[in-house]
């Protein structure tokens, strides 16, 4: 069967905003929806999603470094039918000075292998560096994680700023985190999207909402899916509902790119 290879790149302008959360629990609701997925830790300063789950792993993105390391001694299988995962490192200070290393070697290590997913999650740091901008631009789609905060829209804001007037990036799905309900997370998305419509000439692309669940809380501590744990809470209801819209946006847009294009980015 031939596979959708789709690449998502779940970013946000700055930390707290459940970013992990959203991308760990996307890739397993994904799956559970009958497609192949891999979810990418490329948090290269503080990587957290191996804590997330609860996993200690033995290689991670900083041993694709060595040229003796083959990509499938660094992947997880999380679920024999098709969830895996590649780790990061947390704490590594060098793997932030090889950060264009690493997304090289990537390319070339993880070309022939990523072809066989339906969907290949990125899951990046916080912020504006040049190595998060890159794998976002090495992307299908791109993701916006924003919060109803203040700091949160703006800092989306210059993000977004930053890839579409730097490079020509006008595609945003928004997915809004943390709300009490669907007017609020509608405000939210609304205020971003003027400025982005009146400053940039760009319309952003409302993907959806996730409550407030303390379900989540829990599902952290006991270093577990919420997906797993909570399957029918609300913020596990809003991440399905989420995940469906993606798989019907990719299966019905012909503008889409396939797979993970990180070699592009050095041919700039």
């Amino acid at each position: 069967m031939k596979r959708k290879n789709i690449s998502l790149s779940i970013v946000s302008g700055k930390g707290g905003v459940g970013k992990t959360n959203i991308t760990l629990n996307l890739a397993y609701i994904l799956h559970s929806l009958a497609n192949q997925v891999i979810v990418i830790d490329c948090d290269l300063g503080l990587a957290n999603l191996d804590i997330l789950l609860g996993v200690t792993p033995k290689k991670n993105l900083k041993d694709l470094l060595s040229e003796d390391i083959k990509p499938e001694e660094i992947i997880l299988s999380l679920d024999k039918t098709g969830l895996d995962f590649i780790p990061a490192a947390s704490g590594v200070l060098d793997l932030l000075e090889y950060e264009s290393d690493i997304q090289f070697l990537l390319a070339k290590k993880l070309d022939t292998i990523l072809s066989k997913y339906d969907f290949i999650l990125l899951d990046l740091g916080a912020g504006i560096s040049n190595g998060i901008l890159s794998f976002a631009l090495s992307t299908s789609l791109r993701i916006v994680i924003i919060t109803p905060e203040p700091t949160s829209l703006t800092d989306s804001y210059a993000l977004i700023k930053i890839l579409k007037n730097h490079y020509n990036q006008s595609n945003f799905f928004i997915l809004v985190n943390m709300v009490e309900n669907q007017q609020e997370a509608k405000k939210s998305f609304e205020r971003l999207n003027v400025a982005c419509q009146k400053f940039l000439g760009i319309e952003l692309m409302y993907l959806g909402y996730v409550r407030e669940d303390k379900n989540l809380s829990e599902a952290v501590r006991q270093q577990k899916p919420l997906f797993k744990l909570y399957p029918t809470s609300k913020a596990c209801l809003d991440l399905i509902n989420i995940a469906k819209k993606l798989i019907n946006f990719t299966e019905k847009t012909t503008l889409v790119k396939k797979g993970l294009n990180l070699i592009d980015n050095f041919k700039k």
